[in-house]
C-alpha cells in the first residue's frame, strides 16, 4: 500500500491555504497537476485554436479512455466520457427497453436525479418501480432484493453511496444476484470513484457512473459512463450523432463498436486532459490509501460530533464512509454553513428533496454533510468541531 505523503499532497493543493475544505462529496479541492493540465491544454487552445491544440495532443487525450479503464477495470472501448454523472446515467438508462409490465428494483438510498427519470419514464412506458427494504442497519436487504425478483424484473439499479450520508451499500452482493438471475444492473458510483477501489467485474454491473468533481479531485464538467463490452452488443442510445453513430450512406448509418457511441462530437478537451490528470493522481496515491486515511478521519469526526451537546449523526450502515453526516437541534442548516463559511470552513448539506425515500422514512429534516478527504487533517477537523461547539 502506497504512503500517504500528506506534506507534498497539501502542498500540491492551493486550496489548503486558504480554506479548511471539508466537503469532498460536492467538489474536491483540485491538486495542482489538474489545474495545470486544464490551463496548459486552454492557453494551447488560445495560441493555435481548438482543433489544432486537440491534434497536437491526440495521444494523451485518448489516453484518458485507457486511464479511466484502468481505475475501474475495466477495458478502454467499455468506456464513455461525458458531462457529468447524471448525463452517464441517464444514458444508460434511458437506453434500456422497459415497456408495461416490467418491473425495475431500486433502492431506499437512491438518488433524487435518478429517481425523478424512473417517474418520468414510468409514466410515459408503464413500467412498475419496486423499492427494495433496507435492513436493520440500514443496508439494502439482500434476503428481501432476492424475494423480490421475478421474470418480470428487468432492472436492478441502486446508488452506491447515498449523497445524504456515510452508507455504503453492498454494491458487490446486488452484483452476484443480478448476475444469478441475468438481470442489467446499473450502479451510480458518483460517490465512490475517488474515494475507494473499484472493480467492475468483482461489482458485476453491467453500467456504472461516476463524476470527476468529487472524490476523484477532477473537474467540474466531467464523469464517465461504463457499460460492459457484452451489454453494447445489444444497447443502442437515445440520442445519437454522427460521431457515436456515422453517417455511412444517404439512409443509413452504423454505430461506433465501442462506448463512445454514447458521445457526441462536441466536449471540452482541457476538461478531458484535467479528467487525466486527477486519475494519474490518484492512482499515484493509491486507492486504498486514500480510503484508509479518508475514512480514518470520517471515523474520528463522526465519534468527535457524537460528543457535542445537541449534535446527532445520521450515517447508516455496517460499513461508513467519508461523508458525515449530522442534525444539530434547533440550528438553522444554512445559518450553520453561512456561520462556517466565515470562519473559512466548508461544509454542506443534503435535503430530503435529494434522498425522499430514505429521508421520509427516517423523518430527516436537512441533514449537514461534512466530508473530509485525504488532503485533510485532524486539525481541521478540530477547527470544524470547535466552530460548531461555538454556535
Amino acid at each position: 500500500m502506497n504512503e500517504i505523503d500528506i506534506d507534498k499532497i497539501r502542498a500540491e493543493t492551493p486550496g489548503v491555504m486558504q480554506t479548511c475544505h471539508l466537503l469532498a462529496s460536492g467538489s474536491s479541492l483540485m491538486p495542482k497537476p489538474v489545474v495545470d493540465a486544464i490551463i496548459n491544454h486552454t492557453l494551447l487552445e488560445a495560441s493555435i485554436g481548438g482543433y489544432e491544440a486537440a491534434d497536437q495532443q491526440q495521444v494523451m487525450l485518448d489516453a484518458v479512455y485507457r486511464k479511466t479503464a484502468d481505475l475501474i477495470g475495466a477495458m478502454p472501448q467499455e468506456i464513455a466520457l461525458m458531462e457529468n454523472a447524471t448525463v452517464a446515467w441517464c444514458h444508460a438508462f434511458y437506453s434500456l427497453p422497459l415497456s408495461k409490465g416490467d418491473r425495475i428494483i431500486t433502492c431506499e438510498a437512491e438518488y433524487g436525479a435518478n429517481y425523478v427519470a424512473f417517474l418520468q419514464r414510468q409514466k410515459r412506458d408503464g413500467f412498475e418501480i419496486d423499492v427494495v427494504p433496507s435492513d436493520e442497519s440500514g443496508s439494502i436487504d439482500l434476503s428481501a432484493l432476492k424475494e423480490m425478483i421475478d421474470d418480470r424484473v428487468k432492472l436492478i439499479a441502486i446508488t452506491w453511496i447515498p449523497t445524504n450520508g456515510g452508507l455504503v451499500n453492498p454494491a458487490k452482493a446486488v452484483g452476484k444476484i443480478a448476475k444469478q438471475y441475468k438481470i442489467p444492473y446499473l450502479l451510480d458510483a458518483c460517490q465512490v470513484v475517488g474515494q475507494m477501489p473499484v472493480d467492475v467485474a468483482e461489482l458485476g454491473c453491467v453500467f456504472l457512473t461516476a463524476t470527476a468533481r468529487k472524490f476523484l479531485r477532477g473537474p467540474r464538467g466531467s464523469g464517465f459512463l461504463y457499460i460492459s463490452k457484452e451489454r453494447l452488443k445489444v444497447t443502442e442510445p437515445v440520442m445519437i450523432d454522427h460521431f457515436g453513430a456515422p453517417w455511412i450512406s444517404r439512409n443509413e448509418y452504423m454505430l461506433r463498436s465501442d462506448a463512445r457511441r454514447f458521445e457526441t462530437w462536441e466536449n471540452s478537451y482541457a476538461i478531458r486532459a484535467g479528467l487525466g490528470a486527477a486519475i494519474d493522481y490518484a492512482e499515484s496515491i493509491g486507492l486504498d490509501a486514500i480510503q484508509n486515511r479518508s475514512w480514518g478521519l470520517a471515523n474520528y469526526l463522526r465519534d468527535s460530533l457524537n460528543e457535542v451537546p445537541g449534535i446527532k449523526t445520521r450515517d447508516l450502515g455496517r460499513e461508513q464512509c467519508a461523508i458525515v453526516s449530522f442534525t444539530f437541534d434547533k440550528r438553522d442548516p444554512a445559518s450553520v454553513i453561512k456561520t462556517l463559511q466565515d470562519k473559512n470552513i466548508m461544509i454542506g448539506a443534503s435535503s430530503p428533496s435529494s434522498t425522499r425515500l430514505d429521508a421520509e422514512k427516517r423523518n430527516l429534516p436537512i441533514v449537514l454533510r461534512a466530508v473530509p478527504h485525504y488532503y485533510n487533517t485532524t486539525h481541521e477537523i478540530d477547527q470544524l468541531l470547535s466552530a460548531l461547539k461555538e454556535l
